[in-house]
């Protein structure tokens, strides 16, 4: 990918936190593009792929759409729409709360399960060549981002 000014054109910027949100945005949209290409073949997006790790994540527990968007990567992404893309495909389940039954139940079926088990080594070998650090150089990198988010 190279250096900022060399991917987008562009000789100087304004001052370097000018240049730190230009190149933060432009590399979260080189990573999303990465990612989208890699989940295409299995008929994912990255947000859906999101649902279904936060769903794997609650080892069996049924979940809210409301709880799912909370802990959803992308804030703007609408969760009741990834559902139910991923309950047409198999890949979840929506039932009825017994307790409430104006709220819906979300787990993941084994069919989604599976498939996350099938690309995780993929992805896994992808986060390494997209990041492209050394393993020290990914905790800073972690260290700074966290403390840019406060």
């Amino acid at each position: 990918m190279g250096k900022i000014e060399d991917a987008i054109q562009q000789k100087e910027f304004k001052d370097q936190f000018n240049k730190a949100v230009v190149n933060l945005i432009y590399t979260h949209s080189y990573l999303v593009t990465s990612q989208s290409a890699l989940f295409k073949p299995h008929d994912l997006s990255p947000e859906q792929y999101n649902v279904l790790r936060i769903l794997r994540g609650q080892n069996g527990v049924p979940t809210t759409v409301s709880s799912i968007q909370d802990r959803m990567l992308n804030k703007m992404s609408n969760a009741s729409r990834l559902v139910e893309k991923l309950k047409l495909k198999g890949l979840v389940e929506r039932n009825e709360c017994p307790a409430d039954r104006r709220q819906v139940d979300i787990l993941i079926t084994e069919k989604g399960l599976e498939l996350l088990k099938t690309i995780e080594k993929q992805v896994e070998e992808s986060n390494v060549q997209y990041i492209n650090l050394t393993n020290e150089e990914a905790i800073q990198l972690n260290d700074l981002l966290d403390k840019l988010r406060g």
